[in-house]
């Protein structure tokens, strides 16, 4: 009896401690905390703001590409032989049909001279079997023998010559040669890369597209191109051609284009930042990049909505276009004209006091590059 007592003195102290803190914690404390809000309320938070602007941009299709040369080869020998003179310096300028490299031709020379000499004896063993036949003294079977090896040492001068022609290596096209990959002396094989020659004015641009915009490219579309090289500049060009398919593994369409470079400053193989201006100018809403605020929940600005004496932060979820340099275009969720904040939003909450002040405004970081 004493124990039951004692036992449910004990349950009903428990009972009404937990029962204090429960009544404390959520009913006692959330009053204080809203009492003592009431009492002291946020503090105005100091933003920057600026309104939404009508811009005209014309739409671009943004790529990545390569230089290519209109005609660049690799200068190499089609018969093998020694080196016996260089006629270029490495980085020259030549013309279409310079000469270039000189190789061995001595053996090729004597070869030339024995076929010459069998030439004209088989040319007066023509002439002749040709005399003998007009007066009836010789068969038609000599004459036609005569002339048949009168043909073949004319087939073989004109090979001995051929192949002296080929050790003689000649620059197809004008252009402008590479680093030297030879030296004076040295044994050269058939297909051995002697020196690089490249076209370089113009320059083609290779650079792949989505499928999804074959719709808005056509041949003769302009092309801004920019470079690492020369960040300050924008070099023009046009679509050239577009190709006959279409890659099945990235599903990427690929273009060229065609690029002016009087000075050479481009080089085939260099990386280009290409975008093709693909339609009209069109007006867009657009905003500084600071403005605005991105997540896996969507994208947002704060907006300023002011009173007579007041201003709020009035949060608004957007659909972002195209980013060009420090700007962003709006597709959906402000117009123009609407003021929003550019600075100072991060800590802002939806109906948060704000006071503007545009004094110090933060500036756009630099785009990073699309490499």
């Amino acid at each position: 009896m004493k124990r039951t007592v004692i036992f449910t003195f004990v349950f009903l102290l428990l009972a009404a401690m937990v029962g204090g803190f429960a009544y404390f914690q959520f009913i006692l404390k959330p009053e204080m905390i809203k009492g003592a809000m009431m009492k002291s309320p946020p503090p105005t938070s100091t933003v920057a703001a600026e309104p939404a602007k009508t811009e005209t941009w014309t739409p671009k299709i943004p790529a990545i590409g390569t230089f290519v040369a209109v005609q660049g080869i690799d200068v190499a020998p089609q018969v093998d032989g020694i080196v016996r003179a260089l006629h270029f310096d490495s980085g020259q300028m030549v013309e279409a049909g310079a000469l270039l490299v000189e190789l061995d031709d001595f053996v090729e020379q004597a070869d030339l001279k024995s076929n010459v000499a069998v030439l004209k004896k088989s040319e007066l063993d023509l002439e002749r079997q040709r005399e003998l036949l007009v007066r009836g003294n010789t068969p038609q079977t000599s004459f036609d023998s005569a002339l048949s090896q009168r043909d073949t040492a004319a087939a073989a001068v004109e090979r001995t010559r051929a192949v002296i022609a080929q050790k003689a290596i000649k620059a197809p096209f004008r252009g402008r040669l590479g680093i030297r990959n030879v030296s004076l002396g040295q044994y050269v094989s058939p297909g051995t890369a002697l020196v690089t020659l490249q076209k370089q004015d113009p320059l083609f641009v290779d650079f792949p597209v989505p499928e999804q915009r074959l719709d808005v490219l056509k041949a003769g579309q302009t092309v801004e191109v920019q470079v690492d090289a020369f960040p300050e500049e924008t070099f023009i060009g046009a679509i050239a051609s577009i190709d006959a398919k279409v890659n099945q593994e990235t599903r990427n369409v690929l273009v060229r284009a065609e690029v002016a470079n009087a000075d050479r400053r481009l080089l085939p193989g260099m990386f280009a930042n290409v975008e093709v201006l693909a339609g009209a100018p069109t007006p867009v809403v657009t905003l500084p990049r600071t403005a605005v605020i991105y997540s896996l929940y969507g994208d947002s600005v704060y907006a300023v909505k002011r009173a007579s004496e007041t201003a709020t932060a009035e949060r608004r979820f957007i659909r972002v276009g195209e980013t060009r340099g420090d700007r962003v275009a709006i597709a959906e969720g402000v117009a123009a004209g609407d003021e929003v904040v550019t600075t100072g939003q991060l800590k802002l909450l939806p109906g948060a006091s704000i006071r503007v002040d545009n004094a110090t405004p933060l500036q756009a970081r630099a785009a990073r590059p699309k490499e």
